[in-house]
């Protein structure tokens, strides 16, 4: 549609530049408002009564005749004081996007774009906030490259943080057990972790002494000391595996996993320290509150400066954050050691490394970087951009982009689902919120589990001839498709209170409901086939010549060309998507279809219908929006199930 609109927009031009001054006015050519005043408008003439000294409607009567020339083209009206109104001719238009619904019609803008998302503390079981991230992350990469541009995924481990710290604490300390004993216990390790987080953050809070042994701990890790710094890498990468097993059921993975123990040990931070102390953008406290601290002064914040480095000589979070960025544009001057992690239908996740490899994967070098973090980490990434502005990094800090989003919270229907109890006072809240250090949280893959059982009961009850293999499948799918969008539908700064049943309801604004509207087309398919032999190759076939939309009656034709006008919107939805980084734009597009093809479709029968040109009118349209569908579906990763 873009491409429709830009190719109107140049005949436009080229056509009346001659006689008018075109260069001295916008022309933009918008949707129509309503299918009964054409399919484009545009209002340009008011913009050049202006420049002309006469009324908008005379211009646009004069202009009219001219119009009618171009291509695609079959009506021209001038409506009002002076819109103009664009008919498309209809048949040569479906033609056209029957063949090329699967391609897309945007365009790469950028040299390579890295997407940093996940970014799960590598110290216990992955919770409910994390799938929003991830999800969010996920389709962002299926849009971009089905966009065309070439996406690196990224997934940064924090392997030496303060959470890993933590853990290696509860372990060492707490339950005394060394490397061989923490190898040993079973899965699931991240939940035993989760369980062992709670109780350490409980045991710190009461015993004010244990954190001077934190703080060895932390900085014997960051300094890759025995026995801390093992434990930690045994513990992360456990705890690393078990998270991306999590992700796969959702069909979300990577490309290479940055590991913060990689950037300390390969002195990427010293070289960001360097640059930053050579360029002032850092100054040593000589005294004051921060003395012996390396601090960032900040702009436009009510805070006067940023600790860079603590006076222990450990390096704060944001100071690590800003030599991750310069890493990711390629500003560093130096690379990390790779050596792959996990094969996964012959995708390589390769993981960073502090010890040279022959392994040669090219990596990081982008023009355009999205860091998918919360909302809660806003005023730190404001920090990073700063960072790289002060190194007069000006365009990559303007290509620093925060894609936040609001956090997850539970309604209470879903906390006594879960077998969870709201805290002492908060029963009668409206939502909880969820806590790890608290230990009141939501297991990603409890939750996903809980998922597929509901969705099981439902699959047995429908189609009680599926074996139990393919129950289970179509029970995960309907799940995965239910949990997906329930997470993109919302705008990514709005709080998201997760039910199950609205999450799996097969009516409504789910993700459920958009999988068996496509099931539902592709059993009439099927039906087709039963009934006569029929092939869709067969209708199209017969569409080459002639597609006689004469045929249909008034009424029918509205409908028609509403559904299918529609559905030709559905690269606009995803650039539109993009470039407000709202990805609930793209879910209300393809609810908004379903809802469409479901009233076409109860109108106007079609396999018993007996006129054979307006049956295959109605074939072919079924053909666009199953196909339509199905690609918004597959760049929102929800599954495409066969029935359900």
């Amino acid at each position: 549609m873009s491409q429709i609109k830009e190719s109107l927009k140049t005949c436009i031009l080229e056509l009346l530049k001659e006689k008018y001054p075109v260069e001295e006015t916008p022309l933009e050519i918008s949707t129509a408002p309503q299918i009964s005043m054409g399919d484009y408008a545009t209002a340009f003439p008011f913009s050049m009564a202006k420049v002309l000294k006469r009324s908008p409607r005379e211009i646009a009567e004069e202009i009219r005749p001219l119009l009618e020339s171009l291509p695609g083209i079959e009506k021209v009206e001038v409506a009002g004081g002076g819109f103009i109104n664009l008919f498309l001719k209809r048949g040569d238009f479906f033609r056209r996007f029957l063949d090329t619904v699967e391609e897309s019609s945007l365009d790469p803008e950028e040299t390579k774009i890295i997407i940093e998302h996940t970014n799960i503390n590598p110290n216990k079981a992955a919770h409910i906030g994390h799938l929003r991230n991830a999800i969010l992350g996920d389709t962002l990469s299926r849009c971009l490259k089905y966009k065309g541009e070439r996406v690196e995924v990224q997934n940064y481990i924090d392997d030496t943080g303060i959470q890993v710290v933590d853990i290696v604490f509860g372990f060492m300390k707490m339950e005394q057990k060394v490397a061989a004993e923490i190898e040993t216990i079973e899965d699931p390790f991240d939940y035993y972790c989760w369980d062992l987080y709670t109780r350490v953050s409980a045991f710190l809070e009461e015993n004010a002494d244990a954190q001077k042994i934190r703080s060895r701990i932390l900085k014997n890790i960051e300094q890759g000391e025995p026995p801390e710094a093992a434990l930690a890498h045994i513990i992360s990468r456990r705890i690393l595996r078990a998270h991306l097993r999590t992700m796969r059921r959702l069909d979300i993975s990577y490309d290479v996993l940055p590991c913060e123990s990689s950037i300390l040990h390969l002195k990427f931070w010293e070289r960001a320290f360097h640059l930053l102390k050579q360029k002032h953008a850092i100054s040593f406290a000589e005294s004051g509150e921060n003395k012996g601290c390396w601090v960032m002064s900040l702009e436009d914040s009510q805070d006067q400066v940023k600790i860079i480095v603590r006076s222990d000589g450990t390096v704060t979070y944001v100071g690590k954050d800003i030599a991750y960025q310069l890493w990711k544009f390629g500003l560093l001057d130096q690379d990390f050691f790779y050596k792959p992690f996990e094969e996964i239908n012959d995708h390589t996740i390769w993981i960073t490394s502090d010890h040279p490899s022959s392994f040669n994967p090219d990596f990081g070098k982008a023009s355009l970087v999205y860091n998918v973090i919360d909302t809660r980490q806003a005023y730190l990434q404001k920090v990073v951009a700063q960072g790289l502005r002060s190194l007069q990094y000006n365009r990559e800090a303007d290509h620093s982009i925060h894609f936040s989003y609001e956090m997850v919270a539970l309604s209470p229907k879903s906390l006594t689902e879960l077998g969870l109890k709201a805290a002492e006072g908060n029963q009668e809240k409206a939502f909880h919120e969820v806590s790890g250090r608290k230990g009141l949280g939501v297991k990603a893959d409890d939750l996903i589990d809980r998922l597929q059982e509901k969705a099981l009961t439902e699959v047995a009850q429908r189609n009680p001839d599926f074996s139990e293999e393919r129950k289970r499948d179509t029970a995960h799918k309907i799940a995965c498709g239910a949990l997906r969008y329930f997470m993109l539908k919302f705008s990514r700064n709005s709080l998201i209170v997760f039910d199950f049943e609205e999450a799996l309801s097969f009516e409504g604004e789910t993700g459920p409901y958009l999988q068996y509207t496509l099931v539902r087309i592709r059993s009439i398919f099927k039906k087709l086939k039963a009934m006569e032999g029929t092939e869709l190759s067969d209708i199209k076939r017969r569409a080459e010549n002639e597609i006689p939309l004469d045929a249909l009656s008034e009424s029918e034709m509205s409908d028609f060309w509403d559904l299918i006008f529609y559905g030709s919107q559905c690269d606009d939805e995803v650039l539109h998507s993009l470039r407000s980084l709202e990805f609930s734009h793209l879910a209300k597009f393809a609810f908004n279809l379903c809802q469409k093809f479901n009233a076409y479709y109860h109108k106007y029968p079609i396999l018993f219908e007996k006129n054979r040109k307006i049956r295959d009118i109605r074939l072919l349209t079924l053909v666009y929006i199953e196909r339509t569908l199905s690609k918004a579906l597959s760049l929102m990763g929800i599954p495409r199930p066969h029935r359900m």
